[in-house]
């Protein structure tokens, strides 16, 4: 089923909307979560409060794009639930993945307009290669281990971060020319 049609699913208020989205996008959703989480019952947990997010976005909200918008919904869940488990002691490799990109934009002043930074960040990686985008993307949007895009991607995890490295570096560069004090 298409995208717009599930919107309209959701934009009509019936129940099946939830059930089309979870079988179209419910893995992809479970893998964001747990890719943050690493847990199956907390990942299952963020997709259902994701959709009931989805369920009360809409209306007012017409997303054009319902994997973006579901998507975004399920990470700030996930982030959220991890907050709340590390607020236990619990432990998760995301404060690692929060430090490899701090030497990008972990100087950046609070009060920048995140919206401007993220467009800029966009920019960045729309300008780099697809495998070097999708690589990028799948360690620190999806929360993947070196091991696992090595994996994916037929490479060898050295490939890995040595391209991981290079992107964030070049990533500074761009946000520094574009005005970032970093």
């Amino acid at each position: 089923m298409e995208d717009a049609a599930i919107v309209q699913l959701f934009w009509d208020r019936s129940e099946e909307a939830i059930a089309k989205a979870r079988d179209k996008y419910g893995g992809l959703c479970r893998r964001i979560a747990m890719g943050v989480l690493h847990s199956e019952e907390d990942a299952e947990e963020c997709v259902s409060d994701a959709l009931l997010a989805l369920w009360n976005a809409i209306p007012p909200q017409r997303p054009g794009h319902l994997w973006a918008f579901l998507g975004r919904l399920v990470r700030n869940i996930a982030l959220d639930r991890y907050d709340y488990n590390t607020a236990q002691r619990r432990c998760s490799p995301f404060p690692a993945l929060l430090d490899e990109l701090s030497d990008c934009v972990g100087g950046a002043d609070e009060e920048v307009d995140l919206h401007l930074l993220g467009q800029a960040i966009s920019a960045y990686l729309a300008a780099r290669p697809a495998v070097q985008r999708q690589v990028f993307l799948q360690r620190y949007w999806y929360c993947a281990s070196i091991q696992e895009i090595a994996d994916r991607f037929h490479f060898t995890p050295s490939k890995v971060k040595s391209m991981l490295r290079r992107t964030r570096l070049g990533l500074r560069d761009h946000l520094i020319k574009e005005g970032y004090e970093l």
